[in-house]
């Protein structure tokens, strides 16, 4: 765990790096951050590593959701009437933290965590009631998680969970949907691992807790005290590891990194996974990719040894609403380096970029627009996509 120091050092980076992104504009600062110069400054200089960490025979992934809301102008009013993108998302109002009639900026996750605590894990349904009475836009709420399920070379199986949704509602109803309610309840997922402290995230924590309070949990060392607190007060009995910046090994053919970034609405840190797939090559795999996926594809290349890269999963952080901007256009080129043999995107992507990415011959798995998810170019609720050997 870092030191109260060091933290210290974090958090002023945290607004040094993020003011800048305000001279960018409200909109553009939300997709451009993850591809400024200046963030570069957050990543430490890496030698070329060469870890072994191993292979496995598959992987198959299913998106449980990758709606993390369901109205770009309701969520981008909100966070710009709250004072912008340097405003802590605990202040929001937003579900699950929000006092009686929770006003927008005015909340604190003391207040809101207060009012439902009392129902956290196992009356979920009383706690997203008072939700949608009193929080701020509370219908909008939605989550990213997705399950990935993974074959070592023995023939034996290990079940991730990545990241545990948003509004208390929707991602138990997704849960259910997929059938993760019942896996959990039955021990069948090894772990949860978080990719980063944002709402949309983690804040349906309680949800996973409902069914498996005693499940390992994985996320980044930069959470704040408040992240850090609910992953108690939602109920989690089990092992807690803080995982620090770098790569991780956990099994054969999997690691985590953990990027030590800055992120907008005051969150430190993403974790994202990297799996080696026998005879096919390396699987990198996103919540949001705010390191960037051009980040995430180098430092696979100066940390892992890989024959070569073989796909890619997740949001990759790119006009998350739709608001293209020329540079994303060299970053689409860009791309075409790592020879990504098959790429699943979907989230933070923005459709306009899964678009631009087909345009450009990629080879992009598209979805079926099925379970809210609004379009089939790239991987929506409820679809799956599969790298084996």
């Amino acid at each position: 765990m870092a030191t109260e120091e060091k933290q210290g050092m974090n958090r002023r980076d945290f607004v040094k790096g993020l003011a800048a992104g305000g001279a960018a504009g409200f909109i553009g600062a939300m997709g451009i951050y993850s591809y400024s110069p200046w963030r570069k400054r957050h990543f430490p200089k890496v030698v070329s590593k060469n870890i072994d960490i191993g292979e496995c025979k598959s992987i198959k992934i299913t998106n449980i959701s990758e709606t993390s809301w369901f109205n770009n102008a309701d969520l981008m009013g909100d966070i710009k009437g709250a004072g912008g993108l340097l405003v802590n998302q605990y202040e929001y109002n937003w579900p699950p933290f929000t006092e009686k009639n929770g006003k927008l900026g005015k909340g604190s996750y003391e207040k809101g965590i207060k009012e439902i605590k009392q129902w956290l894990p196992n009356n979920l349904e009383k706690a997203h009631e008072f939700q949608m009475e009193n929080a701020v836009h509370p219908e909008n709420a939605g989550g990213y998680s997705c399950l990935i399920d993974v074959e070592l070379l023995d023939g034996s199986r290990k079940k991730i969970l990545l990241d545990s949704g948003w509004s208390y509602g929707w991602t138990d109803k997704c849960f259910k949907r997929e059938g993760i309610d019942k896996m959990l309840a039955n021990k069948e997922i090894d772990r949860l691992i978080i990719s980063h402290e944002h709402f949309d995230h983690f804040w349906g924590l309680p949800v996973t807790m409902k069914y498996d309070p005693e499940i390992p949990l994985y996320v980044p060392d930069g959470f704040y005290p408040e992240g850090r607190q609910y992953i108690k007060d939602s109920g989690h009995r089990g092992k807690v590891t803080y995982v620090k910046p770098g790569l991780h090994p956990i099994f054969p053919g999997f690691a985590t990194y953990v990027f030590p970034i800055p992120i907008i609405c005051r969150v430190y840190g993403e974790q994202s996974l990297y799996f080696n797939i026998k005879d096919k090559g390396l699987v990198s795999v996103t919540g949001c990719c705010h390191q960037s996926i051009i980040q995430f594809a180098e430092t696979a290349r100066r940390n892992i040894k890989y024959e070569k890269n073989y796909g890619v999963y997740g949001g990759l952080h790119i006009s998350p609403f739709e608001d293209w901007d020329p540079k994303y256009d060299d970053l689409v080129i860009s791309l075409g380096k790592y020879g990504f043999e098959k790429i699943g995107c979907n989230h933070c992507t923005g459709i306009v970029t899964a678009k631009k990415f087909i345009e450009a011959g990629y080879p992009i798995v598209k979805g079926t627009a099925r379970f809210r998810s609004k379009d089939t170019a790239y991987l929506g609720n409820g679809d799956t996509i599969e790298f084996k050997a």
